[in-house]
């Protein structure tokens, strides 16, 4: 009896653990395309940002700022969790078109970008992001649009 309620106790303290580091996001839009489709579902590993490198794909709070969505109107990049490509980190030389006063990503920061560049928000319009807002890193796609 007690080699049973130990095994209870351990699988809860696993399953417990594992739903701190470990999130499924769901994905909205088209900035992900063609490597992720409107509906796919991606599981996420929760990391420190030192644990991502370039190519990772990322999921992340986004920056609260307000962008021009057409004449007279804006939108803000708040709308819930954003995947993203990591194109450079801190110390990596900036990418070509990322809005930044340096020649290099400053520590703390990410420069991502979207797969689809002509409908996805990212570094091109908010600049380097901060590092602070990393949910996790991709690690792999569970399911396609139905």
């Amino acid at each position: 009896m007690s080699v049973l309620v130990g095994l209870v106790i351990l699988t809860l303290a696993g399953v417990l653990w594992l739903r701190r580091r470990v999130l499924v996001v769901a994905v909205k839009g088209r900035s992900m395309q063609p490597a992720l489709l409107d509906g796919d579902r991606v599981l996420v590993w929760r990391r420190p940002v030192r644990r991502v490198k370039r190519g990772d794909m990322v999921v992340l709070q986004p920056p609260t700022v307000r962008l021009p969505a057409g004449p007279g109107r804006w939108v803000s990049a708040d709308d819930g969790l954003q995947v993203k490509r990591v194109a450079a980190i801190a110390g990596e030389a900036m990418p070509d078109g990322v809005r930044s006063a340096t020649s290099q990503v400053p520590a703390g920061t990410l420069v991502v970008l979207s797969d689809n560049l002509e409908v996805g928000l990212d570094s091109r319009h908010w600049g380097p992001y901060a590092a602070s807002g990393l949910v996790g890193v991709v690690m792999r796609r569970m399911g396609e649009t139905q």
